[in-house]
């Protein structure tokens, strides 16, 4: 896990471009494809999302959640999901998931249990950045960097059925990399034997990873923009 230095200043823009990413890395709905204009409105000039959106824009919608569930779902080594990177499905996962839940009480917010999803999961923490708490996000997704950054490099390789490379999501990554420092030094080596090693392997339950009970009413949904 890497940890940067807060000397590392956001761009004034870094939240729209994580509201952005947000919805556009969900799983495709007919509400995801109503919202697009609103979404291109808040970064008309971010060329990565722009040429997502218009990928979005095409074709049926069926064929944009086959694409989607193909690339995500299918895939361990495009995982949305942080702590996947560094911990595998290994018992130390579960204390990083915790984290993050308690990352989002500190923002004033609690993760909704009835979500079905893990609280890592990289939409929810975008989403809590661009609405809740920027500098928990920002903490987050720096902790986290190198998972970032191996899913940035495993859809930028992504082959494609027409035989092209790169997958229409991996704008999004992009868009998001530009947010966030640079890996640089002994910190993008590491990245690199991670892509080379992979996981831990270890395969273990989460159930249980966090009990604690809720105390605040407010959530974090995932998902486009309501």
């Amino acid at each position: 896990m890497f940890r940067f230095s807060r000397r590392h200043v956001r761009p004034p823009d870094v939240q729209a471009v994580w509201a952005a990413c947000a919805a556009l890395l969900d799983y495709p709905t007919q509400e995801l494809l109503d919202s697009l204009d609103a979404i291109e409105g808040l970064v008309p000039d971010n060329e990565p999302l722009v040429a997502l959106v218009a990928h979005l824009r095409r074709g049926e919608l069926r064929e944009r959640q086959e694409e989607y569930v193909q690339t995500f779902d299918h895939t361990r080594k495009c995982a949305l999901y942080l702590t996947y990177f560094s911990y595998g499905d290994t018992r130390r996962r579960g204390v990083a998931l915790v984290q993050f839940k308690q990352a989002y009480r500190k923002g004033g917010v609690e993760w909704d249990e009835e979500s079905g999803e893990l609280p890592d999961h990289l939409c929810a923490v975008l989403q809590f950045g661009a609405t809740v708490d920027a500098d928990g996000a920002w903490k987050l997704l720096n902790d986290h960097r190198a998972g970032v950054e191996m899913l940035r490099l495993a859809l930028s390789g992504w082959r494609n059925d027409d035989g092209t490379t790169g997958s229409p999501w991996g704008n999004a990554l992009d868009a998001l990399c530009a947010t966030l420092p640079t890996l640089q030094g002994d910190e993008a080596d590491a990245v690199r034997r991670l892509v080379e090693e992979g996981p831990p392997a270890e395969e273990v339950g989460l159930e249980g990873y966090g009990t604690d009970p809720l105390i605040a009413p407010a959530t974090i949904p995932v998902g486009a923009p309501r």
